[in-house]
C-alpha cells in the first residue's frame, strides 16, 4: 500500500538511537528515550498561502531531520512504524556532508 501525505504533512521514519553511551554503558530498553531524529520518507505537495497559491515544502524525501519529542502522530504502514507531522514540527535538517568534511 502506498501512502501520500496531504498539504504540508511529512512522513518520517525514526532513526534508532545508539544502544551505548559514549563511555560504553549499555542503555536498557526501559530507560531509552524515543529518538528525535529521523529520515523523511514522503512529503505532501505543500500548503496554500492567503492568495491560494501552493507553497512548496523545504524538506524532501531522504532528508535527515530533527523534530520535537512529542511531535507527530505515530502510525504503522506496511509493518513500518512511522510518524506523520506538519513541516512546522520539524526543527531542522541535518547536513550530513558537513559532518563528513569536518571528520576528514
Amino acid at each position: 500500500m502506498g501512502f501520500r501525505p496531504l498539504h504540508d504533512r511529512v512522513v518520517v521514519k525514526r532513526i534508532e538511537a545508539e544502544q551505548k553511551t559514549a563511555g560504553g554503558i549499555i542503555i536498557p530498553d526501559s530507560a531509552k528515550e524515543k529518538p528525535q531524529q529521523g529520515e523523511v520518507v514522503s512529503v505532501g505537495p505543500g500548503a496554500r498561502n492567503e492568495k491560494g497559491e501552493l507553497v512548496a515544502l523545504d524538506v524532501k524525501a531522504g532528508d535527515l531531520v530533527l523534530f520535537g519529542k512529542w511531535s507527530g502522530t505515530e502510525v504503522k504502514i506496511d509493518g513500518q512504524d512511522l510518524l506523520i507531522m506538519k513541516e512546522s514540527d520539524i526543527l531542522g535538517v541535518l547536513d550530513v556532508s558537513a559532518n563528513a568534511q569536518k571528520a576528514a
